[in-house]
């Protein structure tokens, strides 16, 4: 059985997503594991990890949007932008309505720019921005741009244990974004809208790209049948080869095509399957030929 393809796993809050990975070494027998999309160590949700040669294909899955959902905290603000951080801003208390907060929330749909948090991954001079902060230093980070499809509140009210500031008000709210958005930036930046601060909690991913939550699995309940072949998680369109055709493709040569491949994207990709429906090699295809980019089968013995 391939020990390459796909898991979906739901990742808990407080545990990163390199130790999330654990579990897939121990099933799958392997140390060549990665994964698309890095949750925060207090985020939890949807991670879609390879095994194998599969790994190659992450990039492809990390370029997609994201839906999270999270807790608005106002009132405060703290160095992590989190709800427990160290508190750097407390203002006073505001009567922020439901729909005040709406209001405000079309500031930030479409393409906008957006400042990380200082405590992230971003890396400065090689140097990640939370390492440096860690160690004392004061950093400045520069806006990046970002897309925001849909930014709506789903629910209000709700008291969150262990805050470290004074808050006044708290809302949930659902995200549609691009790669790159840091929500709890969104939810910093949100809060200087309506005139006061603001901190996040509760984050949770829900989809990647088609891909969504329902399907994942806790690391403690992976088996080797969550493992899922890649045209489950990539939508690129499949052709059918023929043994003689495969063998082509593994060699790195290109072969003559003269159907139509439908649904293709911009960049030509298309995944080559033998005769059995398993996905054997990711190529481009172009009127008349199709070219291998790199083979995800497993070696002959």
């Amino acid at each position: 059985m391939s020990n390459s393809g796909f898991v979906l796993l739901d990742k808990i809050a407080g545990e990163t997503s390199f130790k999330a990975l654990f579990p897939l070494k121990r099933v799958f027998s392997t140390k060549r594991v990665g994964h698309a999309g890095t949750l925060d160590l207090r985020a939890s949700g949807l991670i879609i990890a390879a095994t194998g040669r599969c790994t190659r294909l992450l990039p492809f899955i990390e370029a997609k949007d994201k839906c999270y959902s999270f807790r608005l905290h106002l009132g405060y603000e703290t160095d992590t932008l989190e709800w427990d951080g160290e508190v750097v801003e407390q203002g006073e208390a505001l009567a922020i309505t439901r729909e005040m907060l709406e209001a405000v929330l079309p500031q930030f749909t479409g393409d906008i720019e957006q400042v990380p948090p200082k405590y992230c991954a971003v890396k400065i001079n090689g140097v990640r921005a939370s390492d440096l902060m860690e160690r004392g230093r004061n950093i400045e980070l520069k806006p990046r741009k970002i897309h925001i499809g849909e930014l709506k509140v789903i629910g209000e009210g709700e008291v969150t244990e262990g805050c470290s500031g004074k808050e006044f008000a708290t809302f949930d709210l659902i995200c549609e974004c691009s790669k790159g958005t840091y929500i709890r930036a969104l939810g910093r930046d949100i809060g200087r809208a309506l005139g006061t601060y603001a901190c996040v909690s509760q984050i949770r991913r829900h989809r990647i790209g088609n891909v969504t939550l329902d399907k994942a699995v806790r690391g403690e309940n992976l088996t080797r049948e969550n493992l899922l072949p890649v045209d489950a998680v990539l939508d690129f369109p499949v052709v059918r080869l023929t043994d003689e055709q495969v063998a082509v493709i593994r060699q790195g040569n290109w072969l003559p095509w003269k159907e139509k491949v439908e649904g293709v994207g911009p960049e030509g990709h298309v995944f080559a399957a033998n005769m059995q429906g398993e996905v054997l090699s990711l190529c481009f295809y172009e009127p008349g030929r199709i070219k291998p980019k790199f083979y995800l089968g497993e070696d002959e013995k």
